[in-house]
């Protein structure tokens, strides 16, 4: 394991471990919190400090929840006035004392051995500025995510880590937090640039360590009703960054947009009762649907 003198330099750990403590951000989430608070309670690696941030839950099951929680010695809750989940982070992550801290909202869970993986990959390298891991999804849909992670200009595109995530605290202040006024989503995208505007990157573990609940009113969902508007903000607080890495960022644009296509493509090519009565221009669309129909046609021979 290695750790970063002031000078820079990688020095060996030996045995000492760092400290690793956790926010959980709660806003009317009930039993949800409780599920959250269980599954960090159950790692395998120990965590030093439990931070429950309650941000001004107002129903009465979910207050006397987060009492329980502080009763039965589970965690520390703090509680603020209502101010969004950048806030509630901030405001946890400032109320820890350790070196490394994990970030989880108050309706998802940890595998018990996420803390472990994540923590061991900073310990190892002192240019991962924060890492998590892939997405179990469940609730509406059960299905996996595959979260790339990487360097500022692999953030550029689009968000490539999960919101639950263990990061160097030292880092947070550098970047100066979430940001408190971002509340219509997208902060974790927002709050990510910023800590790798300076170096270093995130790094993902390939494993199934976070239990991602989907539900159909939940603010990730709004937000993608908002999605242009959203990354029009991305790109105007970040346009230095957007501009040092133009090329690549238009490239990957691109090749998410092939790939959809060629999804598309494909599954049309597999449904003959489905009509192409127009095809998008100028970006491959009338080739694929070439492509299609002579697929079709071969098959109806």
């Amino acid at each position: 394991m290695l750790n970063v003198t002031a000078g820079g330099r990688a020095q060996p750990y030996d045995s000492f471990v760092v400290e690793v403590g956790v926010v959980v951000t709660a806003f009317n989430q009930g039993d949800l919190v409780l599920e959250a608070v269980q599954s960090v309670r159950r790692q395998s690696r120990g965590v030093a400090d439990l931070v429950v941030v309650d941000d001004g839950s107002t129903d009465a099951a979910s207050l006397r929840m987060l009492a329980a929680l502080e009763h039965q010695g589970l965690a520390r809750v703090v509680h603020r006035p209502n101010g969004g989940v950048s806030a509630a982070r901030n405001t946890g992550l400032g109320a820890l004392g350790t070196e490394f801290a994990v970030v989880l909202d108050g309706d998802d869970r940890l595998a018990p051995t996420f803390v472990e993986a994540t923590a061991a990959v900073l310990e190892n390298d002192p240019d991962v500025v924060a890492a998590s891991s892939w997405l179990q999804m469940h609730g509406v849909v059960r299905a996996v995510a595959r979260p790339p992670g990487g360097d500022a200009a692999a953030f550029l595109h689009r968000n490539a880590c999960p919101s639950a995530v263990l990061l160097r605290r030292a880092r947070w202040r550098e970047a100066g937090g979430y940001d408190e006024q971002m509340r219509s989503g997208f902060e974790d995208w927002d709050f990510f640039l910023r800590l790798l505007s300076s170096g270093g990157r995130i790094e993902i573990v390939p494993q199934l360590l976070v239990e991602y609940r989907t539900a159909p009113d939940s603010l990730n969902m709004r937000s993608m009703d908002q999605r242009l508007e959203l990354y029009g903000q991305i790109i105007d607080r970040h346009r230095p960054l957007f501009d040092r890495h133009l090329r690549e960022v238009l490239l990957a644009q691109e090749a998410a947009s092939t790939r959809r296509l060629s999804d598309w493509e494909h599954l049309m090519s597999l449904r003959d009762d489905v009509p192409i009565e127009e095809a998008t221009y100028g970006d491959g669309g009338m080739a694929a649907a070439v492509r299609i129909a002579t697929r079709r046609q071969i098959r109806a021979r």
